[in-house]
């Protein structure tokens, strides 16, 4: 008898258990179906899904005007005027996400031929994909006034020139002649565009979790990764406690295998399927939505670091189920007290609301449960692309944890 003895068996024992299986690999694939398409809908309807841009009007003037209006018009934004102060306040507080100004004298100077500079400034914490599609809008709509412009341009300067012409001469200006003259302007409008747009993000320090929120998807999947991968530290729990009511724990206590390597024998079955159920639900994640018509989860770039993060977590979850064993008395604690336990460190840590809602409200509390560190780590990965160096902080909080799980379960585990 030694520790791979235990593990098979357990497995065996849990493969036969159908509803086991389905909760810990079915169950996970629907809940985040459900959070990646039902509550990805959910107030759509029939609201306007524009983007909305904050503009600061400092001209005022009949052509500033035509083009705020060519702005809320042209589809992808919708335009929200603001005074400049309040607008800087209400950006400075991550309530704005951008902001277009329009500068003084802006239609006198295009009236003019002068070129102008929109300047679009973006929170740092503003989703990217929102901001890139702003931008082209906001360039889309000035190329397309700095061309009207242009062209009435050539044509009143070709006005110009057969008013001022002899009779005899005006045939010189051919329709060929006014062509060629508009030509000029427009590569002239290419080569300096009579209105640019200057984007930048203030520089300040920011966290750049603020722009995870990029779908449902991307948050769901790691979310709910971690949370049933954690949830199945109770079979671990029930496992061993199913052994001690029967008695079958004491016999194996009285064969010839040490008291580390019988928790050791506990303790593998539950990691392995952690560690199985974590593949199917992140290939789920990555290929299954694509499949169904959703939006998929990425991988990330780190290969390494996202196997090391899947087996730490997995670790850390097999370490808390010795706990629960080791503390639980009853068979109600192992079921409901830590169901509770783990639902409420889930929610706390992370795996249903996005961690950097959670800690606008919750500050450091997060931090204190297990599943925080999970899901920073495996949100790194994923959403951010982090390598192994970008997760080393949240992987050696795993492995503290993971640590402290093994010594309060020899320490407090009654081998009676």
């Amino acid at each position: 008898m030694n520790a791979l003895s235990i593990a098979l068996k357990d497995l065996l024992i849990f493969v036969q258990d159908r509803g086991a299986v389905m909760q810990l690999f079915l169950l996970p694939l629907v809940f985040i179906v459900v959070a990646s398409g039902a509550l990805g809908a959910m107030g759509q309807g029939d609201q306007d899904t524009r983007i909305e841009l904050a503009v600061v009007d400092l001209d005022g003037g009949r052509l500033a005007q035509d083009f705020v209006a060519a702005l809320d018009d042209a589809g992808g934004v919708r335009v929200k005027l603001y005074e400049e102060e309040q607008a800087s306040a209400l950006m400075e507080s991550n309530q704005l996400g951008r902001v277009l100004t329009v500068p003084t004298a802006f239609s006198s100077d295009v009236q003019d031929g002068r070129p102008v500079t929109l300047r679009l400034v973006n929170h740092p914490d503003a989703k990217a994909e929102q901001t890139e599609a702003v931008r082209l809008v906001v360039e889309g709509v000035a190329r397309d006034m700095a061309l009207e412009l242009q062209i009435l341009a050539a044509l009143e300067q070709m006005s110009e020139m057969m008013a001022d012409s002899p009779p005899e001469q005006q045939e010189a200006f051919s329709f060929d002649i006014m062509q060629a003259q508009a030509r000029t302007q427009f590569e002239r409008a290419a080569e300096v565009p009579l209105v640019s747009v200057l984007q930048r993000v203030p520089a300040q320090a920011a966290d750049d979790r603020g722009s995870e929120m990029l779908n449902t998807s991307t948050l769901a999947v790691p979310g709910m990764a971690v949370l049933f991968v954690f949830l199945t530290a109770q079979a671990t729990a029930h496992s061993i406690y199913e052994e001690k009511k029967c008695g079958s724990f004491r016999r194996l206590l009285a064969s010839p295998i040490s008291r580390v390597s019988l928790l050791a024998g506990k303790l593998l079955p539950n990691l392995i399927t952690a560690l199985v159920q974590m593949g199917v639900i992140l290939a789920f994640g990555a290929f299954g939505l694509r499949l169904m018509g959703l939006y998929p989860a990425s991988l990330g770039n780190d290969p390494l670091a996202l196997l090391l993060v899947v087996l730490l977590i997995a670790l850390c979850s097999s370490a808390l189920g010795i706990v629960i064993v080791a503390f639980a008395r009853t068979e109600n604690q192992v079921g409901g007290l830590s169901s509770l336990f783990l639902w409420v460190a889930a929610i706390v840590g992370g795996s249903i609301i996005p961690l950097f809602a959670l800690e606008r409200f919750l500050g450091p509390l997060p931090r204190i449960v297990p599943h925080y560190w999970a899901n920073r780590a495996l949100e790194g990965v994923m959403l951010r692309g982090a390598s192994l160096a970008g997760v080393t902080g949240e992987l050696f909080m795993l492995a503290g944890f993971t640590a402290v799980f093994v010594a309060m379960g020899l320490w407090r585990f009654d081998f009676d």
